[in-house]
């Protein structure tokens, strides 16, 4: 069995965190991955408190493992979330979209874990100096936010550059990435596309079938132009956009492109309309099984792996 610092750290079974997927990680699914020993994480993304206080109620109903909340720090609600989780004693907070230095005191003080994401060298090194827990490293491979370094590139540097915990998030979908992240210096995994395929994870059928016919070639990177760069599969809404993008469209119509589609992609799997954010690994995951598997899978895969790593010395 593979033994993690992480898991004494959140009193979880596997190093397997489950990505924060605005609109698409909820209480259900966060159950269902704590559930199966890992940590499960409710996504606040643009939602209100009001919804993230009822995820958390319907996570806590279903499982007594310690479960997280992310907050996405763009958010207008982002204010609002931070003291919901307070108050709703959750275990973890994960952050992404920006800098949770103004909430970290807080959070510390409320004995939350506060593991932030991070896509360069110098933000891991100033939520280490703020106090957070642990960090997440997390490469461009992944889906919706992105940033320039590659998860290969970005995790030895960050574990380079703190003494946290490092969970290496991007482009991880199997028990071969586990096994290269434990190696570039993680000492656990987030996941967040390979969940896509979770009986538990309440997208639209479209979304899902999406998922599992993809391709190695089937995601892009859209929104650079205005500081936010996403990934998602190459959709027609995704080249509609790029070409948009890049055509000279104003900017506030460009953000009004955009505004919603996920939701469309999420809940109603408009093909033409909806924006299906997605990883690179998503040609990777092939057929839906339950969340509890699924971490359970890359973890036994993991280990003859890593067991295996010294046949190379001599």
């Amino acid at each position: 069995m593979i033994k993690s610092p992480i898991c004494e750290l959140l009193g979880i079974e596997y190093p397997v965190f489950q990505g924060g997927m605005a609109w698409i990680a909820d209480g259900n699914l966060a159950a269902a991955v704590s559930n199966g020993g890992g940590l499960g994480i409710i996504a606040a993304g643009n939602a209100p408190a009001s919804y993230v206080a009822e995820q958390i109620k319907i996570a806590k109903r279903k499982t007594d493992k310690p479960i997280g909340v992310n907050i996405m720090l763009m958010s207008p609600f982002a204010d609002e979330v931070a003291k919901v989780v307070v108050e709703e004693k959750v275990e973890v907070v994960t952050t992404g979209a920006g800098n949770p230095s103004k909430y970290i005191k807080e959070w510390l003080a409320a004995g939350i874990k506060v593991i932030p994401v991070v896509a360069s060298v110098a933000m891991a090194k100033l939520m280490t100096r703020l106090g957070a827990s642990a960090l997440i490293a997390e490469g461009g491979e992944s889906g919706g936010h992105v940033g320039e370094l590659t998860t290969m590139v970005l995790v030895p540097q960050v574990r380079d550059a703190t003494n946290l915990p490092v969970i290496a998030a991007g482009g991880i979908a199997d028990g071969r990435g586990v096994a290269a992240s434990f190696m570039l210096g993680a000492c656990g995994v987030q996941m967040g596309t390979r969940f896509l395929s979770a009986y538990e994870c309440n997208i639209h059928p479209n979304y899902k079938e999406k998922i599992l016919k993809a391709t190695d070639l089937c995601t892009m990177v859209t929104g650079k132009r205005l500081g936010h760069p996403v990934r998602s599969l190459r959709t027609q809404f995704a080249r509609n956009y790029a070409k948009e993008e890049y055509g000279g469209m104003p900017d506030d119509e460009l953000e009004s492109l955009a505004t919603g589609a996920l939701r469309l992609a999420v809940q109603e799997g408009d093909n033409e309309k909806g924006c299906f954010l997605s990883g690179q690994i998503a040609a990777m995951v092939k057929q839906e099984q339950h969340a509890a598997d699924i971490v359970r899978e890359v973890m036994e895969e993991a280990e003859p792996i890593l067991r295996r790593a010294c046949q190379w010395v001599q």
